[in-house]
């Protein structure tokens, strides 16, 4: 079978992820003697250095980590709502959503503590050990992807009349970075050294403790205190107005990332663990358990329809249930008797075109009265690409593919606002230990550059909703529900399997369709076939409320590659679905890497799409 690229396979170690630098200085840490967890820190923080577009310290990742030996684990990145942001005072500033820029969508930052967590529990490496890649690229530079400078030029007049800050890192002489010159941050490097000095006096020798004192850095001292005084300036947001944000040192102080169990669902020998109902991640889970158990042909056109009927199902069921809420019913929304009656509901030979939550445990389902709004078609599809708008849909929509516009990591309105992306890391160690990390939020576009420290605040409040009483309301101390979902897969009990993609709410659509292609089309010299799963021409639909900013819908929605076959997209048009044809390679951005448990072979692969995600290792 043709792929892009070969599937790697060796026995040290292989890393994948959305950035070829961020790959590398991963694999560099694993020659030196670190484990997965010492690389994954170390490229997570590269990548907020060389693709600031798609995140940033302050924005947010969900880990799901499987050491080796060990339990799979959630490591929780997701900040929560600050104690001022409440549902009245959102309203009592005229909103019926969060904005989708500026210090109002700011949730507590959770990324940086998060990779603390994992580098102090699970690494091996001091801080600056781990911190000398990003420092190294911010100083000296590097040279910046396409997409950096596009995203730059869509929001140049922002960055030049509202946000200095932000210019002065990404307009040199006011010109937005360019491929092959030199890209620096001086600031975020000089934020990094500061913070390792600081937390080398406060901790001695002793490597745990340095981390530690990074922690009380970040959440108490300098870097809390710019963080906060970020908050509180006024900056011009998607609403139009000049807002104040609600974070306070206390939010700050009071917030860490935590460990939790996954949520897991058994299909077909494998075992496939994401994050709770706090994430989209049971979205996943639930589109297998609506599965029946023989399946259509692989890639045709009743394969594909039944694909996109069930994650209409379960994106109804999200947008009902999920949130940060201990009554959101997991175990019931995977069950076979809920997800059999819930399988009936799809037409063999007819698109559904209505949002359709189920009543997993009884009771009704409770729906924004936005997304009551999107659904019924009062409200449409085209405000998508507001300035600030979220991780995107990869194509905008067109009807055939010789008008498509060209994909891209973040989509760019008429208007042009951008929207921003994820980014997205999986790495297998020669001892076993398994990570995968999903980086996003903290955008160059989704607030101003905080002057004294490189990088600026994250948005991700703008997934909560205004109205009170639902799952996902906004409610200080909870979590926004995130898109932002990370995927572990076992085999009797052995995690055999890591992966995600960026992609906002096609993550868990994408991801579902790699897993059957893993599954159902075989392998390569002995192990699983990644590259030729992930270079697969993939899909998404669509059809539930969005969950950034402006929170739209568009009901019967397919967006195909132009690599799917022709008769299956007739059919599919001939069912009733809303076809877009993109080009070739639109869509799905997919890392995943993978262990051999019988041989101890190692395996990996990364997303041709977007000509930046790379595969390393040995």
């Amino acid at each position: 079978m043709f792929t892009t690229r070969p599937t790697l396979q060796g026995t040290f170690g292989m890393v994948s992820s959305t950035h070829y630098l961020a790959s590398q200085s991963a694999m560099a840490v694993l020659e030196d003697g670190g484990n997965a967890y010492d690389a994954a820190v170390a490229a997570g923080f590269v990548l907020h250095v060389v693709e600031p577009h798609l995140n940033g310290p302050a924005g947010e990742v969900p880990i799901i980590l499987a050491p080796t030996g060990g339990e799979v684990r959630v490591l929780c990145g997701q900040g929560v709502a600050p104690a001022g942001a409440t549902v009245a005072h959102y309203k009592s500033l005229g909103l019926d959503l969060v904005p989708g820029t500026g210090p109002l969508a700011s949730a507590v930052p959770g990324a940086f503590d998060a990779w603390m967590l994992l580098l102090k529990d699970h690494g091996t490496k001091t801080l600056a050990e781990v911190l000398k890649y990003a420092i190294g690229y911010a100083e000296d530079g590097h040279a910046p992807v396409e997409r950096v400078g596009e995203t730059v030029e869509t929001v140049r007049e922002l960055f030049e009349t509202e946000w200095p800050s932000s210019a002065e890192v990404y307009l040199t002489d006011g010109a937005s970075p360019k491929p092959g010159e030199l890209l620096r941050n001086k600031q975020l490097a000089a934020t990094w050294k500061r913070l390792i000095a600081e937390s080398e006096e406060a901790g001695g020798t002793d490597r745990a403790a340095q981390i530690e004192a990074a922690r009380k850095v970040w959440r108490e001292g300098f870097i809390a205190e710019a963080l906060v005084r970020q908050s509180q300036r006024p900056t011009k947001d998607t609403s139009g107005e000049r807002h104040t944000g609600t974070l306070t040192l206390d939010d700050l102080k009071g917030w860490s990332a935590t460990y939790e169990a996954p949520a897991t669902y058994d299909w077909n020998g494998w075992t496939l663990c994401k994050a709770g109902g706090w994430s989209q991640g049971p979205a996943f889970l639930q589109q297998l358990a609506l599965l029946p158990p023989e399946l259509p042909a692989y890639g045709s056109a009743d394969y594909v329809h039944l694909l996109i009927e069930g994650c209409k199902l379960a994106m109804a069921d999200r947008e009902a249930w999920y949130g940060d809420a201990s009554e959101v019913p997991v175990e019931a929304l995977l069950s076979d008797e809920y997800n059999t009656a819930r399988r009936a509901l799809i037409d063999p030979e007819k698109a559904s075109v209505e949002l359709r939550p189920g009543s997993p445990l009884g009771a009704e389902p409770r729906l924004s009265a936005h997304a009551h709004a999107v659904a019924s078609g009062e409200e449409g599809f085209d405000a998508m690409g507001v300035a600030g708008a979220g991780e995107p849909t990869v194509q905008k929509s067109t009807s055939d593919a010789s008008a498509a516009s060209a994909a891209s990591d973040e989509e760019v309105a008429e208007n042009g606002a951008t929207r921003g992306d994820t980014c997205h890391i999986d790495i297998v160690d020669r001892w076993g230990n398994m990570v995968a990390a999903t980086p996003s939020g903290g955008w160059l576009q989704s607030n101003p550059v905080v002057p004294e420290l490189g990088f600026p605040l994250g948005t991700r409040l703008q997934m909560a909703w205004l109205d009170e009483d639902l799952p996902n309301s906004l409610t200080p101390g909870k979590r926004p529900r995130t898109t932002l979902t990370p995927s572990l897969a076992l085999k009797d009990g052995v995690p055999v399997m890591a992966f995600g993609t960026p992609g906002g709410d096609q993550q868990d659509q994408w991801q579902v369709h790699f897993l059957l292609a893993v599954a159902l089309r075989g392998s390569v010299r002995g192990g699983l076939d990644l590259q030729g799963a992930i270079d697969a021409p993939n899909w998404h639909n669509d059809s539930f409320p969005g969950s950034f900013f402006p929170r739209g819908m568009r009901p019967g929605s397919v967006t195909v590659e132009a690599r799917m076959d022709a008769e299956v997209v007739a059919e599919l048009r001939r069912r009733g679905h809303d076809v877009t044809v993109g080009e070739p390679w639109s869509e799905g951005r997919l890392c995943a890497v993978a262990r051999d448990p019988r041989t101890g072979v190692l395996s990996a692969a990364a997303n041709p799409r977007g000509m930046q995600g790379y595969a390393v290792g040995r």
